[in-house]
């Protein structure tokens, strides 16, 4: 039988939920809560590790608020008692000239009040990836044409390095670029907040994947905003992917890493490429879009990676936010083709 939520839980699960004020009066929190609870979600496996993935938080340019699956979302990730939060960028809705420093640091706070402060009140560690709108590596002339961003993000992430709940294996350059351990998970994340990850970074994530901590580790994932390929409408075009992406497979696979996590293309998408899983995660903000070829209306999405038996396996659960319905691998497409004529299968279940 799927495991239950207890009363404490469900009490803490409704504070949560009316504190936000966005629940819908004709679906009550513990309806909610006991929904998905209904679907397995709750308890996490015995002796396992349990990430939540999260992507694509923002709303329009220069909001300093978020929408409600957001906050429903935010609400919902204690119940499902994570060893780690990772988010896979777009935290805030930047990269736009003219904002400002002040509007900037005005939507880090908005950040901090509505989803990190939440998370980390309930001791959950949280690992950011820079996305385009977060921190764009996007350069002319040799500068970031979004330094200002850059300069934000930065300031923003190293005053609360240290109270992440963070295992730093690297701290590299964060929160560009760094590695963590969180139990048997090995996580690197390096700034794929534009579509070239830089030169030097390559050769650190080279340094840092040969070395123990990742070879002796459970499950090695890499973290990064852009993804290696589309998925989703209107972001099947060079920019919208990461550049020479066989070369960034073929390192990825040199060193054993078992899955890449990315967003931005904001549609969930599990797939498998050689012998890299990548998980396409869905936007939890605005925007979602719809699969390559596909007419389904899109939603937003949050997803449970579980490392299970020994040696560990990955086991992706993905819940819309809409709903709290888990979504159905099987009623996924079993392939995807984007605008070059690439097959890109879905990955196969649990």
């Amino acid at each position: 039988m799927p495991p239950t939520l207890g009363r404490r839980q469900v009490l803490t699960l409704s504070g949560l939920a009316l504190g936000a004020g966005l629940w819908q009066a004709n679906r009550p929190a513990r309806a909610l809560a006991e929904g998905l609870a209904a679907s397995g979600l709750v308890a996490p496996p015995r002796g396992g590790t349990r990430l939540v993935l999260i992507s694509d938080l923002n709303a329009a340019y220069g909001s300093t608020t978020y929408i409600a699956e957001v906050h429903r979302g935010v609400a919902l990730i204690p119940s499902l008692h994570p060893d780690l939060v990772i988010c896979a960028g777009d935290m805030v809705a930047g990269q736009k000239a003219g904002l400002g420093r002040q509007r900037l640091a005005a939507m880090w706070a908005g950040f901090d009040r509505s989803v990190l402060g939440p998370l980390r009140r309930a001791g959950l560690p949280f690992a950011p990836a820079m996305g385009n709108h977060d921190a764009s590596g996007a350069r002319s002339g040799g500068r970031f044409l979004f330094e200002d961003d850059r300069r934000e993000a930065s300031r923003f992430w190293r005053a609360r390095r240290d109270a992440l709940g963070l295992t730093f294996v690297d701290s590299g350059d964060f929160p560009f670029h760094y590695a963590i351990r969180q139990k048997e998970a090995f996580v690197l994340v390096w700034d794929a907040s534009s579509a070239t990850v830089p030169a030097e970074q390559l050769r650190w994530a080279e340094r840092v994947l040969a070395g123990p901590a990742a070879r002796s580790a459970g499950r090695r994932l890499v973290v990064g905003h852009l993804p290696l390929r589309a998925v989703s409408q209107g972001r099947d075009r060079p920019g919208e992917v990461l550049a020479q992406p066989a070369a960034l497979q073929q390192l990825l696979e040199r060193h054993g890493v078992e899955a890449y996590v990315s967003g931005h293309q904001h549609a969930y998408f599990p797939a498998r490429l050689g012998r890299l899983d990548l998980f396409h995660l869905g936007a939890m903000g605005s925007g979602p879009r719809r699969l390559l070829g596909q007419a389904t209306n899109p939603f937003q999405t949050l997803t449970v990676l579980d490392l299970v038996g020994s040696p560990p396996r990955l086991v992706d659960t993905s819940v819309d936010l809409r709903t709290l319905r888990r979504i159905d691998p099987s009623r996924l497409p079993r392939t995807l083709s984007d605008a070059a004529g690439r097959v890109l299968p879905r990955r196969p279940d649990g």
